[in-house]
């Protein structure tokens, strides 16, 4: 993976971390996934170890959860 991944289900919480990531790393080194519209991609995201969202998966592949939104069980709903 070249880039992180910002995982969030578009909350006022998520959506607020989600600038807060773009202002600190730069719009072109992150993909934003919105997991609430694009649950398709919730199994990628529990494969990568997020558990909550807001969530940011670092390229070396660690799972950064950045204050708490929801659950993923609750994304899933």
């Amino acid at each position: 993976m070249s880039k992180s991944i910002f995982y969030h289900a578009g909350c006022p919480v998520c959506i607020s971390a989600e600038h807060d990531v773009i202002n600190l790393i730069g719009e072109n080194n992150v993909e934003i996934v919105n997991i609430g519209e694009n649950k398709s991609r919730i199994g990628e995201a529990e494969k990568a170890g997020v558990q909550s969202v807001p969530a940011l998966v670092t390229p070396t592949g660690n799972a950064l959860h950045i204050n708490f939104g929801a659950s993923i069980a609750d994304v899933k709903g």
